[in-house]
């Protein structure tokens, strides 16, 4: 990348002395381009990266197991035992289920009604 040289460019802003101003103006874009070569470079690396990603070169995840862990017969036996002491218990403290009235109670209830 070439730097373009303003060594010879003066601005004017009334009180100041006109060198001052142009070296502050050469010393400021100076520490643009320096800035700038440095973005350039950030840039390009995370380009490259975006680019290795997608070939399938950059750094993958690791593999691991997803979803549920199985589990053997008598897990599975296990599990089922278990929570059947666990309903059996959840009744008994609730007590018996009360029916909900069918279709043909709440016509025969309605129907009763003057």
């Amino acid at each position: 990348m070439k730097l373009l040289d303003f060594s010879g460019v003066l601005v004017y802003d009334g009180g100041t002395s006109k060198t001052s101003i142009a070296m502050d103006i050469v010393k400021a874009l100076r520490e643009l381009y320096n800035e700038k070569k440095r973005l350039d470079a950030a840039i390009a690396l995370l380009e490259a990266r975006i680019k290795a990603s997608h070939a399938g070169l950059g750094a993958k995840p690791a593999k691991g197991r997803r979803g549920r862990k199985s589990m053997s017969a008598a897990e599975r036996l296990e599990v089922s035992r278990r929570m059947r002491l666990y309903w059996e218990a959840r009744r008994s403290q609730i007590g018996p289920p009360q029916t909900l009235p069918t279709g043909e109670d709440q016509q025969a209830n309605t129907s009763a009604a003057p």
